[in-house]
Protein backbone atom coordinates (compact mmCIF):
# COMPACT_ATOMS: atom_id res chain seq x y z
CA UNK A 1 0.00 0.00 0.00
CA UNK A 2 1.29 3.44 -0.77
CA UNK A 3 0.16 6.54 1.06
CA UNK A 4 -0.48 8.28 -2.25
CA UNK A 5 -2.71 5.64 -3.84
CA UNK A 6 -4.22 3.78 -0.86
CA UNK A 7 -4.53 0.49 -2.73
CA UNK A 8 -4.40 -2.97 -1.14
CA UNK A 9 -5.01 -6.50 -2.35
CA UNK A 10 -7.54 -8.80 -0.73
CA UNK A 11 -4.72 -11.32 -0.34
CA UNK A 12 -3.18 -8.98 2.27
CA UNK A 13 -5.86 -10.25 4.69
CA UNK A 14 -5.93 -13.68 6.31
CA UNK A 15 -8.95 -15.72 7.49
CA UNK A 16 -8.94 -14.09 10.94
CA UNK A 17 -9.05 -10.55 9.54
CA UNK A 18 -5.40 -9.69 10.17
CA UNK A 19 -3.79 -7.32 7.67
CA UNK A 20 -0.18 -7.12 6.43
CA UNK A 21 1.44 -4.92 3.81
CA UNK A 22 4.85 -3.48 3.02
CA UNK A 23 6.04 0.08 2.49
CA UNK A 24 8.92 0.38 0.01
CA UNK A 25 10.37 3.67 1.25
CA UNK A 26 9.68 5.60 4.43
CA UNK A 27 9.26 8.85 2.47
CA UNK A 28 6.01 7.48 0.99
CA UNK A 29 4.17 8.87 4.02
CA UNK A 30 2.91 12.48 3.81
CA UNK A 31 4.89 14.93 5.91
CA UNK A 32 8.03 12.79 6.07
CA UNK A 33 11.03 14.52 4.54
CA UNK A 34 14.06 12.80 3.07
CA UNK A 35 17.03 12.80 5.44
CA UNK A 36 20.38 12.08 3.70
CA UNK A 37 21.88 10.70 6.93
CA UNK A 38 19.27 7.92 7.01
CA UNK A 39 19.49 5.39 4.18
CA UNK A 40 16.35 4.60 2.20
CA UNK A 41 14.57 1.69 3.81
CA UNK A 42 11.15 0.10 3.81
CA UNK A 43 9.23 -1.77 6.43
CA UNK A 44 6.35 -4.19 6.93
CA UNK A 45 3.14 -3.27 8.71
CA UNK A 46 1.06 -5.96 10.45
CA UNK A 47 -2.35 -5.11 11.93
CA UNK A 48 -4.40 -7.44 14.11
CA UNK A 49 -8.08 -6.46 14.39
CA UNK A 50 -10.04 -7.59 17.46
CA UNK A 51 -13.37 -6.84 19.06
CA UNK A 52 -13.91 -5.83 22.65
CA UNK A 53 -13.66 -8.88 24.88
CA UNK A 54 -10.45 -10.33 23.37
CA UNK A 55 -8.85 -9.76 26.78
CA UNK A 56 -10.85 -12.75 28.07
CA UNK A 57 -8.44 -15.09 26.25
CA UNK A 58 -5.35 -13.23 27.48
CA UNK A 59 -6.08 -12.85 31.19
CA UNK A 60 -4.31 -15.02 33.77
CA UNK A 61 -7.30 -15.63 36.03
CA UNK A 62 -9.94 -17.86 34.41
CA UNK A 63 -9.07 -17.46 30.72
CA UNK A 64 -11.86 -18.46 28.33
CA UNK A 65 -12.35 -19.03 24.62
CA UNK A 66 -14.05 -16.61 22.24
CA UNK A 67 -17.00 -17.88 20.21
CA UNK A 68 -16.98 -18.02 16.41
CA UNK A 69 -19.54 -15.21 16.09
CA UNK A 70 -17.29 -12.88 18.09
CA UNK A 71 -14.24 -13.38 15.84
CA UNK A 72 -13.55 -11.06 12.91
CA UNK A 73 -13.85 -12.58 9.45
CA UNK A 74 -11.90 -11.55 6.37
CA UNK A 75 -14.92 -9.84 4.78
CA UNK A 76 -15.63 -7.80 7.92
CA UNK A 77 -12.01 -6.66 8.13
CA UNK A 78 -12.00 -5.60 4.47
CA UNK A 79 -15.20 -3.62 4.92
CA UNK A 80 -13.83 -1.94 8.08
CA UNK A 81 -10.60 -0.86 6.38
CA UNK A 82 -12.51 0.31 3.29
CA UNK A 83 -15.01 2.44 5.24
CA UNK A 84 -12.62 3.78 7.91
CA UNK A 85 -9.50 4.57 5.88
CA UNK A 86 -10.89 4.92 2.35
CA UNK A 87 -8.69 2.16 0.92
CA UNK A 88 -9.38 0.75 -2.55
CA UNK A 89 -8.85 -2.90 -3.45
CA UNK A 90 -7.39 -4.49 -6.58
Amino acid sequence: MTAKRKVLKESNFDKQGNLSFGVHEYIDFPGVKYDPSIPMFGFDVCVSLTRKGKRVTLRKLRPAKIGKKHRIAKDEAIEFVKSTFGVNFE
